[in-house]
């Protein structure tokens, strides 16, 4: 199959807490050969899935967690078979990574239960916060994918 014309539509979720009154933000190692990375999790939507079932399930399988609020969901819409919301950000990327067009989604949430130290090709899955994910986003090791939406949410919170 050609991916060169393909969209990959994905779903990220930057999920936050407070712990002794500082915010911190789930991250994990992608462990996935050729992609070795820091990473918000997330991951494609399937064949008409909404991307908020898409999202509660890829946290599920990556990190165990269950997704039980994702800002902004009060503007939810769905009517007809079509759904409207609002994300935090919205990627693209602009060059040919070789395996069609990522196009992805951000929504920033909270999540509960009990924390994966394995998940779904992830490990290593970790709350930081956010002086550390500032450090962190100074590596390479970041994928490029959540770099821009984790600057972004730095900006709104720091």
């Amino acid at each position: 199959m050609d991916n060169k014309n393909t969209f990959w539509v994905n779903t990220r979720a930057i999920i936050e807490r407070t712990n002794d009154g500082n915010k911190e933000i789930l991250i994990q190692w992608r462990n996935k050969k050729g992609q070795e990375c820091w990473e918000f999790p997330g991951g494609c939507i399937n064949m008409f899935e909404s991307f908020y079932d898409a999202l509660k399930r890829e946290v599920k399988e990556e990190t165990g967690l269950i997704v039980t609020t994702i800002k902004d969901e009060d503007r939810y819409l769905k009517i007809d078979g079509v759904e409207c919301m609002k994300p935090f950000h919205i990627y693209q990327w602009l060059e040919d990574p070789g395996f069609g067009n990522p196009l992805g989604f951000h929504f920033i949430c909270q999540a509960e239960g009990d924390l994966l130290t394995e998940g779904d090709e992830t490990k290593n899955i970790q709350w930081v916060g956010l002086a550390e994910l500032q450090q962190m986003l100074k590596s390479e090791k970041f994928a490029r994918s959540d770099k821009l939406a984790a600057i972004q949410y730095l900006k709104e919170n720091l």
